[in-house]
């Protein structure tokens, strides 16, 4: 019996990978956060699968859902939006199964950030711009942040920023970065990236706040950075003519 975490993507059914896809076919349990993992995804159980809604559920209810599927000799897919490694609750999930002797299995999902620079047709590095993306909330009732990793700190580095589960604190973000990125930044908030009712407001720091205020509280992704929309950016060399590498060597002009 093994438990098969599952990243289901950031919310298009058919951003789920075919590995994904074929360990929910092939479980008998399958355990899925449904506040945030569209139920389209839940077809490709088996037509007789035990499928339970966690989002009500404390950690020891899902870890009992598990171990009772583990005594009955039967595997789990166990399905979070988005991608397992960033604010999944995954890590003490796992820590309890390892703890029990259960086996579990990771397959990564689309994440909502790469999702979300789709929707704006975005580049997150641009040669001379920024070769950097720092993933980041706001402190949060369930998570706070530990003392260095500000938004001013982040800030001062100049990378391109996405900011998880903080659209209730839009101003206070503003307010934090624009004295090291400038009030013309180009900015964007995208509201559930790949939904149906997906939504995007695009801005810059200083107009952000307006152009956000009607949008919901919840589940959205805000995107800071001089790569956003960016047209005035050097080439890379990766496909420069003269750039030699392994597969493409540069022919001796002699």
């Amino acid at each position: 019996m093994t438990v098969h975490f599952i990243g289901a993507g950031p919310g298009a059914p058919d951003l789920l990978t075919l590995r994904g896809r074929d360990l929910i076919a092939a479980c008998p349990v399958c355990l899925y956060a449904g506040s945030l993992v569209p139920t389209a995804i839940l077809r490709h159980c088996p037509p007789d699968a035990r499928i339970v809604d966690t989002a009500p559920l404390s950690l020891d209810a899902i870890v009992a859902e598990i171990v009772a599927a583990h005594d009955r000799g039967q595997d789990v897919a166990r399905l979070h939006s988005g991608d397992l490694s960033l604010w999944s609750a995954m890590g003490e999930q796992v820590r309890r199964l390892r703890a029990l002797a259960i086996p579990v299995t990771i397959t990564p999902g689309v994440p909502a950030f790469a999702a979300a620079a789709a929707v704006l047709e975005s580049e997150l590095t641009l040669p001379g711009v920024a070769q950097s993306v720092v993933l980041t909330r706001t402190p949060g009732r369930a998570s706070a942040m530990p003392p260095r990793e500000t938004l001013a700190a982040f800030a001062a580095t100049g990378a391109t920023l996405a900011i998880h589960l903080s659209i209730h604190r839009l101003a206070e973000i503003v307010a934090a970065l624009t004295p090291s990125y400038g009030a013309d930044c180009p900015a964007a908030v995208v509201w559930r990236a790949s939904w149906p009712d997906q939504r995007v407001a695009r801005a810059t720091l200083a107009t952000l706040v307006q152009a956000a205020a009607d949008g919901p509280e919840r589940t959205a992704l805000i995107l800071v950075g001089r790569v956003i929309g960016a047209e005035e950016f050097a080439d890379s060399r990766l496909y420069a003519a003269d750039y030699e590498r392994r597969f493409r060597p540069v022919a001796d002009p002699a």
